[in-house]
């Protein structure tokens, strides 16, 4: 059970924290996190749970284009032609983390929490997820304007849940 959070986190996410926990310890690899939108509430989330808090090597919350470029390595081209939204710089983010970081599996969130410009989509998130010697993934979820807390808590399941299916492949 974790222990900072656990007041608003729901019983699915409770269980997929240990879960995806376990197994990185089971395996011996180390978890890594690249955000945005959810401005390190993963990486608290997985340094919460007590005696398995060690296979979370590092995270970095990169809110700002410029911090994703400089922390990240996200090419400047692609958050020009695609914007900071989008699978490709949720990709960058994973693969930079990936390699900022002595990790084994690296998971990035990029989205729109909330209500913002005209043209932007409240609830729009798009994950990736890079794994040394894998296919790096993108997963793109229409949450819907249903709250910057709902839809960052919402990023915590979906996430853990490719953090899962990434471990066990």
């Amino acid at each position: 059970m974790t222990e900072t959070l656990s007041a608003t986190l729901s019983a699915e996410i409770e269980h997929l924290v240990e879960t995806v926990l376990r197994i990185a310890c089971d395996r011996n690899l180390t978890l890594v996190t690249a955000e945005s939108c959810t401005g390190g509430l993963l990486a608290s989330l997985l340094t919460d749970v007590e005696g398995c808090a060690h296979t979370f090597e590092r995270g970095f919350v990169a809110y700002t284009d410029a911090a994703k470029r400089e922390v990240l390595g996200v090419p400047a081209d692609l958050l020009t032609r695609y914007g900071a939204v989008s699978a490709q710089v949720a990709a960058a983010m994973a693969v930079g983390a990936l390699a900022a970081s002595s990790g084994d599996v690296a998971l990035s969130v990029t989205g729109f929490a909330g209500p913002g410009a005209p043209d932007e989509e409240p609830g729009l998130v798009h994950f990736g997820m890079a794994r040394a010697g894998f296919e790096t993934i993108t997963r793109e979820h229409h949450f819907g304007d249903i709250g910057r807390g709902a839809v960052r808590l919402a990023c915590l399941e979906v996430g853990l849940k490719l953090l899962h299916s990434g471990l066990t492949c």
